[in-house]
């Protein structure tokens, strides 16, 4: 295979990927109707681990990991699994899917924060500004929901988007300082095991396994792909992508994530989007991609094309 081949097919993958991570917000959304968020992220991290696991045995990974890597990916899977779905679905109770899908472009701004604190990066003013307009979207999509006259109406649930975004850049960073030595698919399997473990005493305690008898068909699909495809493989595929290509270039996929949400959200929830929200949407989506400083540089190679 050649080498623009290799990337473009890492490109494709890496779209894979962020299509499903945008697509979740409404999947979780139809079944938050029916099952409370724990017993939700229990039974998608038990497809999830379940799917994994199969795909593992037929590629024929080894399973066995070095005891100096299990604090590593327990962190991990902590941090980047178990509290960010926690408070996404949390979120979801309160706030409707296309909104949380633009909030999650603000998490590149938190990294640029966090960056500056732990690894001594410095702010330009040009990342500062992109911090401006992410924020300002954000406030616009808050206080337009729902067809709201534009007034400042941040509630809890977007608080707790806001806070996954935070966590999540908290999880970037870690993930750059520890290296660990598996594949993808290998690390993604334990990460979501763990969600398993950690979420099973809620669904216990709440009873939340009565709850399935009330999922019509519709329903278990929307868990189905959350535990397959967005706990599976649009994990590995982001993996297999950052394979091939600079983490810089797959990062920009992250972008097209709020696209994917609203489109789904508009399809398969019949959600109304106000014109001033898909505004806010696009300046949050701007305002990042300045923060990471890459819209200069596209914008110069399309005018040299």
């Amino acid at each position: 295979m050649t080498n623009f081949r290799m990337k473009l097919t890492a490109s494709l993958y890496a779209l894979m990927a962020i299509s499903f991570w945008g697509v979740s917000f409404v999947s979780t959304k139809a079944v938050l109707g029916k099952l409370d968020p724990y017993s939700l992220l229990v039974i998608r991290f038990g497809i999830g681990a379940i799917f994994l696991l199969l795909l593992l045995l037929l590629n024929r990974h080894r399973l066995q990991i070095s005891i100096k890597y299990v604090p590593h990916l327990m962190v991990l899977g902590i941090l980047g699994v178990f509290i960010h779905q926690v408070l996404q679905a949390t979120a979801l109770l309160t706030i409707n899917a296309s909104a949380a899908g633009w909030l999650i472009s603000f998490s590149p701004v938190f990294t640029v924060i966090l960056s500056m604190l732990f690894l001594h990066e410095k702010l330009s003013i040009t990342k500062a500004v992109g911090m401006v307009m992410a924020i300002t979207g954000v406030l616009i999509i808050s206080s337009t929901r729902s067809g709201q006259s534009f007034q400042v109406a941040i509630n809890l649930g977007f608080l707790l988007m806001i806070l996954s975004t935070l966590n999540w850049a908290v999880y970037s960073v870690l993930v750059k300082s520890l290296k660990i030595p598996y594949p993808p698919l290998v690390v993604t399997f334990y990460m979501c095991l763990l969600g398993l473990i950690l979420t099973t005493p809620f669904i216990l305690r709440n009873r939340g396994w009565e709850d399935l008898t009330l999922l019509n068909y519709s329903e278990w699909a929307h868990l189905l792909f959350l535990g397959v495809f967005v706990s599976g493989i649009a994990y590995w595929y982001w993996g297999k992508a950052l394979e091939v290509l600079e983490a810089s270039k797959v990062s920009m996929f992250l972008y097209l994530e709020p696209i994917a949400t609203l489109i789904a959200a508009v399809l398969l929830l019949n959600e109304k989007v106000l014109l001033i929200s898909a505004a806010g949407g696009i300046i949050i989506i701007i305002g990042v991609i300045i923060v990471n400083g890459q819209l200069v540089p596209m914008l110069w190679r399309l005018l040299k094309k």
